[in-house]
C-alpha cells in the first residue's frame, strides 16, 4: 500500500505571490524526483479559459465546468528547461503569467464551486514516489496531511523587486509602483477571502525569504525534509 497514490508523500509549499515558491518548488521535486503540482497555474487556466470562450467571471456555474473539463498539460523537460503548460493544444505558459490573468486568477479562485471543481484534479497528482504541491492552500485545504508543510513569504517590496526583473528577462513591460500596488491588493483579497484564505498551516514551518538566496531557502527546506525523514 505505500506506493498507493493515497499514501504518497507530500511537501507542501504555500505563500503569496512573488515569494519563490514556484521556483523553490521546481528545484525540490526536481532533485527528490518527485511529481509537481503548480497548483496557482490551474486557477490562472480557468481564468484564461474564461477568456477564450468569452465566460463571464460572474458566471459560477460555467466557470465550474469549465475547471472540470479543460484540457491541460503540464509538461516536464528532463533538461533544466522550465515547466511547459498547455491549454487545449496550446502553450500558454507565458499567458497565464500575465498581471490580468492573475487578477482574474484571484476572483476565481474565491468561487467555492470552482475550488470543488479542482480539488479532485489536484488530488489525482499525489502519486509515488512524492508529490510536491505548491500553492496558497495546499497544507490547509488539499493535502492537510502532507508530510512536510512550507509557508514561504517576503516583503511586498521584494515580491515586487523580483516580479519586475522577471518580466523584464522574458520582456514584457512593468511598472514597479503598479507591480508593488497589484501585490498588495492580491494580498489582501486572498489572505481576506472567505473561501480557502491564504494563511500559514498550524504546522506549517514559516520562511521568509526577503533576505534569501534561492539556495538558501532550498537548503533550509531540504534539511526540514531531512528532519521529517523524506530525503534519504
Amino acid at each position: 500500500m505505500l506506493n498507493s497514490p493515497a499514501h504518497a508523500p507530500v511537501i507542501t509549499i504555500d505563500g503569496p505571490g512573488g515569494s519563490g515558491k514556484g521556483t523553490i518548488a521546481q528545484k525540490v521535486a526536481k532533485s527528490m524526483c518527485w511529481h509537481l503540482l503548480d497548483s496557482g497555474a490551474l486557477y490562472r487556466l480557468v481564468a484564461l479559459a474564461a477568456s477564450n470562450h468569452g465566460v463571464p467571471l460572474e458566471n459560477e456555474e460555467s466557470l465550474q465546468i469549465l475547471a472540470e473539463n479543460m484540457d491541460v498539460q503540464f509538461l516536464v523537460d528532463e533538461s533544466d528547461q522550465p515547466m511547459r503548460i498547455v491549454l487545449e493544444g496550446d502553450v500558454v505558459t507565458k499567458d497565464i503569467r500575465s498581471e490580468e490573468v492573475g487578477r482574474d486568477a484571484s476572483k476565481v479562485a474565491a468561487l467555492p464551486s470552482v475550488r470543488a471543481g479542482l480539488l479532485q484534479r489536484q488530488h489525482d497528482f499525489r502519486e509515488a514516489p512524492g508529490l510536491v504541491a505548491d500553492g496558497r492552500d495546499m497544507g490547509t485545504v488539499v493535502f492537510p496531511d502532507a508530510e512536510l508543510k512550507i509557508f514561504l513569504t517576503a516583503s511586498v517590496e521584494e515580491r515586487a523587486q523580483r516580479r519586475f526583473k522577471q518580466l523584464q528577462e522574458k520582456g514584457m513591460s512593468a511598472n514597479l509602483a503598479d507591480l508593488q500596488a497589484a501585490i498588495q491588493s492580491r494580498d489582501e483579497q486572498d489572505m481576506n477571502r472567505s473561501v480557502a484564505p491564504l494563511v500559514p498551516a498550524d504546522d506549517s514551518i514559516v520562511i521568509d525569504s526577503t533576505d534569501m538566496t534561492i539556495n538558501e531557502v532550498y537548503t533550509e527546506l531540504m534539511n526540514h525534509a531531512r528532519n521529517k525523514g523524506l530525503v534519504k
